[in-house]
């Protein structure tokens, strides 16, 4: 074991149970040692489901564990700031699920929580792991379409249940939090930090975010457009354009592990002239292994808390520009 990152869960989430601790199990430099929950016996059962040897009855008990070094934390979003700084406190690094807190200010206390510890804090967007983003970036870099001009990046789901906790504001539902976080990432990974965000928003009746626009414009004149929400059908997909043509991915921000990552090079008259077929991998394992290694070797992840605190500040100028109808300058 003494080459495999020990990882801890909190929590028996089902998004932990069929994506990432399936990941820490494929992963050569990692392993799922521990989960809790505050039902021993909820825990007892998930671990036993899938081969966890070790079982807590509180997230205390975890963090008090010293065979564990790296804790994941999929609990909901209002309680991601507490527990990862709890976390840091008993000294065990942390990948948090998205969005990394639900605001800018939260996301730069838990940073700090992290400053000088030699503990690693990132945000878990595992897409970004995947061949498919990385080489999406390279061929822009490389200027297969020529200069970068504009990115669509859209991420909907249908959904419609009062009583998930998707749909509560004040556990941080709502379609920007949820799945609009993924294209604000997306932008930024492949322009770099936006300038300004102007934005509009419709509100349910619950007084969650159930459709969101945003317009975000870039240095060098690029501007990009994200769309999101809970009132469309399931759309995962960005486009990058340039004069000479686009790069269009679908499967955008689940990448499937059974299926080849694909970009489609489309040409000015938006004809399609190439097909990069890429690996089939698992991109959770991926981001696993990824921070495993951070973990392990004392070498910075690939992603660190300063990225997490970037990607809230553009989340907190898209909800400002469409609450006051302004457009929100990012200093």
């Amino acid at each position: 074991m003494e080459n495999r990152a020990r990882w801890g869960i909190l929590s028996t989430a089902l998004h932990a149970k069929n994506l990432v601790i399936p990941a820490m199990h494929e992963a050569p430099n990692a392993t799922p040692a521990a989960v809790a929950s505050r039902d021993a016996a909820r825990a007892r059962a998930y671990a036993d489901e899938l081969n966890i040897p070790t079982s807590y009855g509180s997230y205390e008990d975890l963090l008090a564990d010293p065979g564990i070094d790296a804790v994941y934390i999929p609990l909901p979003n209002h309680m991601h700031k507490e527990w990862a700084i709890r976390a840091a406190q008993a000294g065990k690094h942390v990948l948090c699920e998205k969005p990394i807190a639900l605001n800018a200010a939260e996301a730069e206390e838990m940073a700090r929580a992290f400053e000088g510890t030699g503990l690693k804090l990132a945000e878990a967007f595992q897409w970004r792991h995947h061949p498919q983003a990385i080489r999406a970036r390279e061929m822009l870099r490389e200027g297969a379409i020529g200069p970068l001009n504009f990115i669509s990046a859209e991420f909907s789901i249908t959904f419609d249940d009062p009583s998930n906790i998707r749909a509560r504001p004040e556990t941080g539902g709502g379609s920007l939090y949820d799945v609009g976080c993924y294209p604000v990432s997306l932008t930024r990974f492949m322009a770099g930090e936006p300038l300004a965000v102007t934005a509009q928003i419709r509100w349910n009746a619950l007084g969650v975010d159930d459709l969101v626009v945003a317009t975000l414009e870039y240095p060098g004149g690029v501007l990009a457009q994200i769309a999101c929400g809970f009132t469309l059908p399931w759309r995962d997909t960005y486009e990058i354009v340039g004069p000479l043509g686009a790069l269009e991915v679908h499967r955008a921000y689940n990448p499937q592990a059974d299926h080849p990552g694909q970009i489609f090079r489309t040409g000015e008259r938006k004809q399609r002239v190439e097909t990069i077929n890429l690996e089939a991998v698992n991109s959770y394992m991926l981001m696993i292994r990824d921070f495993s290694a951070a973990v392990l070797d004392g070498t910075p992840a690939l992603y660190g808390p300063q990225d997490a605190v970037n990607n809230m500040r553009v989340i907190d100028a898209i909800f400002r520009s469409a609450r006051e109808g302004v457009r929100v300058e990012l200093s």
